[in-house]
């Protein structure tokens, strides 16, 4: 990877920020075992630690590049990088608060069970997504009340 470009944060990059393979479930294992809990609690580590790093290269960028141009045009589009990278950064605060929520319910022992009907989520959707707090079958369900309530 090119110094300076963003790593995508897929799911497939997420398992491989932490250095980990996709887990593999033994026949008869019980779900979220103190194994599955650990993986799943290095991968949530692991991104929230590459989402720091990035919000601290932000903030250096932008102390490093900040320059006072005297031609307005030059400045305003300075203004709208500027504002393009703050807004990424506070989705990634966001995400980083919705992962310290993750770690929570590890902790607690109630990760990996949907919130609104109490089933087993997944292994596969939450390696995809690991602070999905719904089995599919809602999410689809929220999704279609979404659309419907949008228009």
């Amino acid at each position: 990877m090119q110094e300076g470009q963003k790593r995508k944060t897929s799911s497939l990059s997420i398992l491989a920020i932490a250095g980990l393979e996709p887990y593999k479930e033994k026949p008869g294992e019980e779900y979220m075992n103190e194994a599955q809990l650990t993986h799943f609690r290095l991968i949530l580590e692991a991104w929230r630690g590459q989402l720091r790093d990035e919000v601290d290269r932000t903030v250096s960028h932008m102390q490093d590049e900040a320059a006072n141009f005297p031609d307005p045009a030059d400045r305003a589009t300075q203004e709208e990088e500027f504002s393009l990278e703050l807004r990424n950064r506070d989705r990634e605060r966001k995400l980083i608060k919705k992962i310290d929520k993750t770690l929570q319910k590890i902790a607690e022992d109630e990760f990996g069970y949907c919130e609104s009907c109490g089933v087993e989520i997944g292994i596969r959707r939450l390696e995809a997504r690991p602070t999905a707090d719904l089995c599919i079958d809602c999410k689809t369900l929220a999704e279609i009340r979404e659309k419907q309530m949008a228009g």
